[in-house]
């Protein structure tokens, strides 16, 4: 069950804004399970702290509190076991209702920016652990499926992943990927809370839909843990850089 009263994002502005809208960018950064928008808020300071990315507004959205999971989530998370069960009815059910709700939300704050005049490929959509889930779900199913300039999943797993041609066919796709879209995943080696397994399944999964190879990068960090580190960011860093040019 969640609660209705969720906090607004957390908006922290670009250093420099340019005349027209259009040559704007933006990144909705998604928060993790028990987190928060403020938790991840040192991140764009860091970076702007750096003279990285001035031209980038930074969107940080705020989870409702499950009072199932007695925490913040965006949907009831599920156990993520290092090794399949010996029989696959014995996986735990995945919260398809939580995350489409979650999904519309997030949607929600892609209108808002395009709206506001922020073109779509100049948007970024990327997360951290279950925000990582929620952004690859967005990024395939909703109604902004191909049209973003990038997503960043870090130390998560694609949910729903057996269902997803299903669900773009609902959504009006066809269940097969035919787009540019630009893709950051990464993960740390020592990762004990989504096990490597699921990294695997996460990009063989998007291969497998048809999302071009050259266009995902594909990161593993020797020693890291469920966090986000310095050298993970300096590659993300890099490739907004790129994806989203000032």
């Amino acid at each position: 069950m969640l609660s209705q009263e969720r906090k607004p994002p957390v908006i922290v502005p670009a250093l420099t804004t340019p005349d027209d809208p259009a040559q704007s960018a933006a990144f909705i950064f998604i928060h993790g399970f028990g987190d928060e928008a403020a938790g991840i808020e040192n991140i764009p300071h860091q970076f702007q702290s750096a003279s990285k990315l001035p031209h980038l507004s930074w969107i940080l959205p705020n989870a409702l509190e499950n009072r199932a999971a007695m925490n913040t989530a965006w949907y009831m998370p599920t156990a993520l076991p290092p090794y399949p069960p010996s029989r696959p009815e014995l996986e735990d059910d995945e919260d398809e209702e939580g995350m489409k709700t979650s999904m519309a939300y997030i949607v929600s704050l892609i209108d808002n920016l395009v709206a506001k005049g922020v073109p779509e490929k100049r948007i970024v959509l990327g997360g951290f652990s279950q925000g990582c889930a929620m952004t690859l779900l967005a990024g395939l199913t909703s109604k902004y499926a191909g049209k973003l300039g990038g997503l960043v999943g870090l130390s998560g797993y694609l949910p729903l992943a057996d269902i997803i041609p299903a669900l773009r066919q609902e959504a009006g796709f066809t269940r097969h990927v035919d787009d540019n879209v630009e893709v950051f995943l990464a993960r740390g080696t020592r990762d004990m809370l989504v096990p490597k397994r699921y990294f695997r399944i996460c990009y063989e999964t998007l291969f497998g839909l048809g999302v071009k190879e050259n266009k995902v990068t594909v990161k593993e960090y020797e020693g890291m843990g469920h966090v986000m580190a310095g050298p993970e960011l300096r590659d993300l860093c890099e490739w907004l850089e790129r994806v989203v040019p000032a």
